[in-house]
Protein backbone atom coordinates (compact mmCIF):
# COMPACT_ATOMS: atom_id res chain seq x y z
CA UNK A 1 0.00 0.00 0.00
CA UNK A 2 1.19 3.37 -0.51
CA UNK A 3 1.97 5.30 2.29
CA UNK A 4 0.55 9.23 2.51
CA UNK A 5 3.33 12.01 3.80
CA UNK A 6 6.60 11.51 5.35
CA UNK A 7 5.59 10.38 8.61
CA UNK A 8 8.49 8.89 10.66
CA UNK A 9 8.13 5.84 12.64
CA UNK A 10 6.50 7.62 16.01
CA UNK A 11 3.42 8.22 13.34
CA UNK A 12 3.34 12.40 13.49
CA UNK A 13 2.13 14.32 10.75
CA UNK A 14 5.57 16.13 9.21
CA UNK A 15 5.01 20.25 9.88
CA UNK A 16 3.65 22.67 7.59
CA UNK A 17 5.70 24.90 5.86
CA UNK A 18 5.11 28.73 6.63
CA UNK A 19 4.16 29.92 3.66
CA UNK A 20 0.77 26.92 3.98
CA UNK A 21 0.57 28.16 7.37
CA UNK A 22 0.00 31.59 6.41
CA UNK A 23 -2.53 30.77 3.65
CA UNK A 24 -5.02 29.22 6.10
CA UNK A 25 -4.28 31.76 8.97
CA UNK A 26 -7.65 33.93 9.42
CA UNK A 27 -6.62 37.82 9.10
CA UNK A 28 -6.76 39.44 12.50
CA UNK A 29 -5.85 42.97 14.03
CA UNK A 30 -2.44 42.23 14.38
CA UNK A 31 -1.72 41.52 10.45
CA UNK A 32 -1.85 45.24 9.93
CA UNK A 33 0.62 46.32 12.83
CA UNK A 34 3.91 46.44 10.01
CA UNK A 35 2.10 48.60 7.70
CA UNK A 36 0.98 51.53 10.82
CA UNK A 37 4.41 51.05 11.76
CA UNK A 38 5.58 51.81 8.79
CA UNK A 39 3.18 54.90 8.17
CA UNK A 40 4.56 56.21 11.23
CA UNK A 41 8.64 56.03 10.56
CA UNK A 42 7.94 57.37 6.86
CA UNK A 43 5.42 60.66 7.58
CA UNK A 44 7.44 63.22 5.63
CA UNK A 45 6.17 60.37 2.81
CA UNK A 46 2.62 59.50 3.80
CA UNK A 47 1.46 62.65 5.85
CA UNK A 48 3.68 66.05 4.33
CA UNK A 49 1.50 68.19 2.38
CA UNK A 50 2.47 70.83 -0.12
CA UNK A 51 3.06 74.28 1.07
CA UNK A 52 0.74 76.68 -0.31
CA UNK A 53 1.98 79.87 -2.55
CA UNK A 54 2.33 82.46 -0.58
CA UNK A 55 -1.22 84.99 -1.67
CA UNK A 56 0.11 87.71 -4.14
CA UNK A 57 -0.25 91.17 -4.03
CA UNK A 58 -3.34 92.80 -5.64
CA UNK A 59 -3.93 95.83 -7.88
CA UNK A 60 -7.62 95.90 -8.13
CA UNK A 61 -7.93 98.42 -5.28
CA UNK A 62 -4.59 100.67 -6.66
CA UNK A 63 -6.35 100.23 -9.84
CA UNK A 64 -9.55 102.12 -9.07
CA UNK A 65 -7.94 104.45 -6.75
CA UNK A 66 -5.70 105.77 -9.85
CA UNK A 67 -8.74 106.16 -11.64
CA UNK A 68 -10.70 108.44 -8.92
CA UNK A 69 -6.87 110.32 -9.09
CA UNK A 70 -7.58 110.81 -12.52
CA UNK A 71 -11.06 112.73 -11.99
CA UNK A 72 -10.20 114.62 -9.29
CA UNK A 73 -7.48 115.72 -10.90
CA UNK A 74 -9.39 116.67 -13.81
CA UNK A 75 -12.32 118.20 -12.05
CA UNK A 76 -10.05 120.56 -10.21
CA UNK A 77 -8.47 121.90 -13.42
CA UNK A 78 -11.69 122.54 -14.52
CA UNK A 79 -13.40 124.66 -11.44
CA UNK A 80 -9.38 126.69 -11.67
CA UNK A 81 -10.57 127.44 -15.29
CA UNK A 82 -14.08 128.07 -14.80
CA UNK A 83 -14.17 130.18 -11.82
CA UNK A 84 -10.85 132.20 -12.46
CA UNK A 85 -9.74 130.98 -9.59
CA UNK A 86 -5.82 132.18 -10.45
CA UNK A 87 -7.12 135.82 -11.77
CA UNK A 88 -6.40 134.26 -15.67
CA UNK A 89 -6.64 131.77 -17.88
CA UNK A 90 -4.77 128.61 -16.61
CA UNK A 91 -4.18 127.03 -20.07
CA UNK A 92 -0.98 124.74 -21.44
CA UNK A 93 -0.54 128.07 -23.47
CA UNK A 94 0.18 130.33 -20.64
CA UNK A 95 2.67 128.75 -18.56
CA UNK A 96 5.80 126.29 -19.04
CA UNK A 97 4.89 122.99 -17.43
CA UNK A 98 7.45 121.98 -14.46
CA UNK A 99 8.34 119.06 -13.72
CA UNK A 100 9.01 119.08 -10.10
CA UNK A 101 9.52 115.39 -9.22
CA UNK A 102 12.82 115.22 -12.17
CA UNK A 103 15.22 115.07 -9.35
CA UNK A 104 14.04 111.91 -7.67
CA UNK A 105 12.25 108.81 -8.22
CA UNK A 106 9.57 109.53 -9.94
CA UNK A 107 6.48 107.08 -11.68
CA UNK A 108 8.70 107.42 -15.40
CA UNK A 109 11.89 106.56 -14.26
CA UNK A 110 10.89 103.97 -12.10
CA UNK A 111 8.61 101.97 -14.12
CA UNK A 112 10.70 102.70 -17.55
CA UNK A 113 13.96 101.75 -18.74
CA UNK A 114 15.86 103.29 -21.42
CA UNK A 115 16.14 101.18 -24.69
CA UNK A 116 19.21 101.57 -27.31
CA UNK A 117 17.43 100.61 -30.06
CA UNK A 118 14.85 103.04 -29.87
CA UNK A 119 17.29 105.93 -29.33
CA UNK A 120 17.13 106.39 -25.51
CA UNK A 121 13.71 107.03 -25.57
CA UNK A 122 11.98 105.32 -22.54
CA UNK A 123 9.86 102.05 -22.59
CA UNK A 124 8.40 99.00 -20.51
CA UNK A 125 10.50 96.48 -20.54
CA UNK A 126 9.05 93.27 -19.21
CA UNK A 127 11.72 90.58 -18.55
CA UNK A 128 13.30 93.20 -16.16
CA UNK A 129 10.04 94.74 -15.50
CA UNK A 130 10.83 95.57 -11.12
CA UNK A 131 6.74 95.98 -10.29
CA UNK A 132 7.67 96.85 -6.35
CA UNK A 133 10.38 100.03 -8.00
CA UNK A 134 7.75 101.19 -10.44
CA UNK A 135 5.02 101.53 -7.38
CA UNK A 136 7.80 103.39 -5.16
CA UNK A 137 7.96 105.73 -8.20
CA UNK A 138 4.02 105.92 -8.09
CA UNK A 139 3.82 106.75 -4.30
CA UNK A 140 6.75 109.17 -4.85
CA UNK A 141 5.47 111.49 -7.65
CA UNK A 142 2.09 111.19 -5.37
CA UNK A 143 4.10 112.47 -1.95
CA UNK A 144 5.58 115.52 -3.99
CA UNK A 145 2.60 116.43 -5.38
CA UNK A 146 0.30 116.32 -2.06
CA UNK A 147 3.08 118.45 -0.55
CA UNK A 148 2.98 121.43 -3.37
CA UNK A 149 -0.93 121.34 -3.60
CA UNK A 150 -1.31 121.56 0.11
CA UNK A 151 -1.46 125.27 0.36
CA UNK A 152 -4.08 124.96 -2.84
CA UNK A 153 -6.46 123.57 -0.19
CA UNK A 154 -8.84 121.34 -2.19
CA UNK A 155 -9.86 118.86 -0.43
CA UNK A 156 -11.38 115.86 -2.81
CA UNK A 157 -7.38 115.95 -4.85
CA UNK A 158 -5.72 115.97 -1.44
CA UNK A 159 -8.19 113.10 -0.04
CA UNK A 160 -7.49 110.92 -3.35
CA UNK A 161 -3.99 111.59 -3.28
CA UNK A 162 -3.87 110.00 0.33
CA UNK A 163 -6.17 107.14 -0.19
CA UNK A 164 -3.94 106.36 -3.54
CA UNK A 165 -0.81 105.93 -1.12
CA UNK A 166 -2.40 104.00 1.57
CA UNK A 167 -3.46 102.21 -1.41
CA UNK A 168 0.46 101.69 -2.45
CA UNK A 169 0.97 101.03 1.20
CA UNK A 170 4.93 101.76 -0.21
CA UNK A 171 7.02 103.56 2.26
CA UNK A 172 9.18 106.45 0.62
CA UNK A 173 10.40 108.37 2.92
CA UNK A 174 9.47 111.43 4.07
CA UNK A 175 7.83 113.88 2.76
CA UNK A 176 9.22 116.80 0.72
CA UNK A 177 8.28 120.75 1.95
CA UNK A 178 6.06 122.87 0.10
CA UNK A 179 7.67 125.83 -1.40
CA UNK A 180 7.22 128.91 -0.11
CA UNK A 181 5.87 130.01 -3.97
CA UNK A 182 3.21 127.90 -3.97
CA UNK A 183 0.14 129.87 -2.96
CA UNK A 184 -2.22 132.32 -4.30
CA UNK A 185 -0.86 135.23 -2.63
CA UNK A 186 1.51 136.63 -6.08
CA UNK A 187 0.56 136.25 -9.57
CA UNK A 188 4.19 134.29 -10.01
CA UNK A 189 2.79 131.95 -7.41
CA UNK A 190 0.09 131.67 -8.93
CA UNK A 191 1.13 131.08 -12.47
CA UNK A 192 3.52 128.63 -11.19
CA UNK A 193 0.23 126.32 -9.10
CA UNK A 194 -1.25 126.51 -12.86
CA UNK A 195 2.06 124.67 -14.29
CA UNK A 196 2.01 122.15 -11.45
CA UNK A 197 -1.58 121.70 -11.57
CA UNK A 198 -1.51 120.69 -15.66
CA UNK A 199 1.38 118.71 -14.75
CA UNK A 200 -0.55 116.82 -12.19
CA UNK A 201 -3.22 116.42 -14.56
CA UNK A 202 -0.88 114.70 -17.24
CA UNK A 203 0.83 112.94 -14.44
CA UNK A 204 -2.22 111.25 -13.21
CA UNK A 205 -2.77 110.42 -16.71
CA UNK A 206 0.64 108.21 -16.95
CA UNK A 207 -0.06 106.81 -13.41
CA UNK A 208 -3.45 105.49 -14.24
CA UNK A 209 -2.29 103.92 -17.76
CA UNK A 210 0.83 102.54 -16.00
CA UNK A 211 -1.62 100.77 -12.91
CA UNK A 212 -3.55 99.41 -15.56
CA UNK A 213 -0.66 98.00 -16.92
CA UNK A 214 0.34 96.75 -13.94
CA UNK A 215 -2.75 94.71 -13.29
CA UNK A 216 -2.62 93.34 -16.68
CA UNK A 217 0.55 92.14 -15.62
CA UNK A 218 -0.50 90.32 -12.52
CA UNK A 219 -3.66 88.76 -14.16
CA UNK A 220 -1.05 87.16 -16.34
CA UNK A 221 0.44 85.27 -13.89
Amino acid sequence: MEQRGNAGSSGRAAPRSAAAWGCRQQPGPWALLPALCLALALPALSWALPTPPAPRHRLTDELSRSRELLVAANDSLHRVKELGTLGFECTLEEVDLEDITKNQMNTITACTSEDPETGNCPVLGRSTFDMSKCLRGIHKDLNAYRAELKNFNDQKVLATIDEMMKALNTSSGSAPQPSASTGLTSFKGRMRLCSILHAFQIRTVTINRMMNYLTSLESAL
